[in-house]
């Protein structure tokens, strides 16, 4: 992809150089408060193949910042003599990851700091560029990514749960919706533009560009799958039926030995789950987390149910009803609510809960079709795989999406850890779709 063609809106009205240093510390304050606390022996163990260590995770996105910011825009010499054998995702496998020789807790951390300190300093009294504010803008949301990675890799290893400055963990959840229950939402069908707009300041290639579709009018649940209709599946033995299951997904089911979700444990009459080095009760409005896409396919067959396609997904959360009141408008939203940025009341997002809230919870964050949390909360998987959008070109970061396309099930909507500055109704996910460790659900469309 040529120079000229990187997308960016808007470079000096949306975002002046104090703001992304500022964004700049704020990813990189999260990511050290997700890691400080560990000890030695919890940075590079237990091995385990699906995750990357601790360690790894925080070499990595110094890395990548002093490669797109440093050495892509100012061509510096690494800082790291092996920062490119240890570093760089694409040439090492996850399971490779563990049994690398890395720099110790405080060199990284020097390592970090350098990165940092430079990719600042380059931006002193200054406005950037239209490209320079792209690179920064790609190696901010990068180390957004990997602190919702780093989050789920605590979970993964049973570590204790972060303390982040910016939880609100100890104040009052909000109050499900008096009267609420999980429904459906009746969509009409429509001709509609999936994928990012130009107006977006920051969109990633597999993205590009909005094109039109066409989608069937069809039912939609409001709200994701609760542990309490995911608990009514489990105890009907719908892990043990072999016609509710895909081949791929009772081979995975038969290799798992799978009887219920990762985390879940039976304590008599009733569920607990563990939640990162504890075990909680299973409370059934929240949103089910941690279930695969072959879970959640095995969980549409047994409901009568199915997955939503992308393009339904993102008509529910980004339509508007016309003016008569009986179609869909040509604008679409930016988040479900409209086009102000996420809040709280909204959205569950940037680890402020440090978990799920109840789904008949946060009202105001409804799209304009009614249905609820489509950001926040909890990633939902949808049906498709994970392909290019028709007239896709590579973005310079070219190893981000391409070798993904075919092979990885597509995710909508964020989750409690994902930071609000990066996600929108367009943002694609992509994960293998035996996946169960993420914070991940579903909700359903009815056939």
């Amino acid at each position: 992809m040529s120079e000229t063609s990187v997308h960016v809106t808007g470079s000096l009205d949306w975002i002046m150089a104090a703001a992304l240093i500022a964004e700049l510390r704020d990813a990189r304050k999260r990511e050290l408060e997700l890691f400080s606390d560990l000890k030695e022996e919890q940075l590079v163990g237990p091995a385990m193949p699906i995750i990357e260590p601790p360690l790894w995770e925080l070499g990595h996105v110094g890395w990548f910042q002093e490669r797109w910011i440093l050495r892509r825009l100012d061509e510096d010499e690494p800082l790291h003599p092996q920062a490119d054998q240890l570093y760089h995702s694409f040439n090492i496998a996850n399971a490779r990851r563990w049994n690398l020789r890395f720099p110790s807790r405080s060199e990284t951390l020097d390592y970090l700091a350098a990165v940092l300190d430079r990719s600042i300093g380059r931006l002193d009294g200054r406005q950037p560029s239209d490209e320079e504010v792209y690179f920064y803008r790609l190696a901010i949301f990068h180390e957004d990514m990997h602190g919702e990675t780093l989050t789920h890799i605590r979970q993964t290893l049973g570590y204790a749960p972060p303390t982040l400055s910016a939880s609100r963990v100890g104040h009052a959840a909000p109050a499900p919706e008096p009267g609420f229950e999980p429904h459906d939402v009746e969509i009409p069908g429509a001709s509609y533009r999936l994928g990012g707009t130009t107006d977006i300041p920051f969109v990633f290639d597999n993205e590009k560009w909005a094109h039109a579709v066409t989608v069937r009018p069809y039912r939609i649940s409001a709200t994701p799958v609760t542990n309490a209709e995911f608990q009514r599946f489990v105890e009907a033995g719908g892990y043990q039926q072999r016609e509710l299951w895909s081949d791929e997904g009772w081979k995975w089911r038969l290799e798992s030995k799978a009887e219920h979700p990762v985390y879940w444990q039976r304590a008599g009459d009733r569920w607990l789950w563990r939640r990162f080095d504890a075990l909680k009760p299973l409370k059934d409005y929240q949103p089910v987390i941690h279930v695969n896409w072959y879970e959640a396919n095995a969980y549409c067959a047994w409901a009568g149910r199915r997955l939503p396609t992308e393009a339904e997904w993102e008509l529910a959360a980004s339509a508007e009803h016309s003016a008569d009141g009986r179609g869909i408008s040509d604008h679409k939203r930016r988040y479900p609510w409209g086009d102000e940025p996420p809040s709280p009341p909204r959205a569950n997002l940037d680890s402020a809960a440090m978990g799920c809230l109840d789904v008949r919870s946060l009202p105001a964050g409804d799209s304009s079709v009614g249905c609820r949390q489509m950001i926040g909360n909890v990633w939902e998987w949808t049906a498709d795989t994970f392909e290019a959008y028709p007239g896709f070109e590579l973005d310079p970061y070219d190893t981000y999406s391409a070798p993904s396309f075919g092979q990885q099930k597509v995710l909508r909507g964020g989750c409690w850890a994902t930071r609000a500055r990066l996600i929108r109704n367009t943002f694609r996910n992509f994960y293998t779709p035996d996946r169960n460790n993420i914070f991940a659900g579903f909700r359903t469309c009815a056939h």
